[in-house]
């Protein structure tokens, strides 16, 4: 009997790969047993260490030893991987649409966004303009 594949998401992650990266992104620098500990209802240790190596030769993830045990670090910066999400996310549902993908966050029923926030976004609308983009 064959194994079922991990769906990915639209950056070409897995669910558990994605859980992983959270952890170190929140961790900073952890072996393979901290980042279990971080996961909700987490896969085998086995599985981590694998998901790892899988993140490593993806380019993400990035190890020195530490005595007998590895330790994992980002290798890729949180703000840069998520605008590669991000960068994903436009194309695969609202066809590279900036005002789409945000017209679709801002009406979820539970945004929840402050008056500074809307300030902040005008900001950055009122550069985009300048800038011509």
């Amino acid at each position: 009997m064959s194994r079922k594949k991990s769906p990915k998401n639209e950056d070409g992650h897995s669910r558990r790969e994605r859980e992983i990266m959270a952890a170190l992104y929140k961790l900073g620098r952890a072996s393979a047993a901290q980042i279990q500990a971080e996961i909700p209802d987490p896969p085998s240790y086995t599985a981590i260490r694998t998901l790892l190596t899988i993140l490593e030769k993806k380019g993400h993830v990035r190890h020195d030893s530490d005595g007998t045990r590895y330790l994992y670090e980002p290798k890729v910066a949180r703000g840069e991987m998520g605008r590669r999400a991000i960068g994903s996310l436009l194309k695969t549902f609202y066809d590279n649409s900036v005002s789409d993908a945000v017209a679709a966050m801002l009406s979820q029923d539970d945004t929840q966004i402050s008056n500074a926030e809307l300030d902040r976004l005008a900001k950055l609308i009122a550069r985009a303009r300048e800038e011509g983009r």
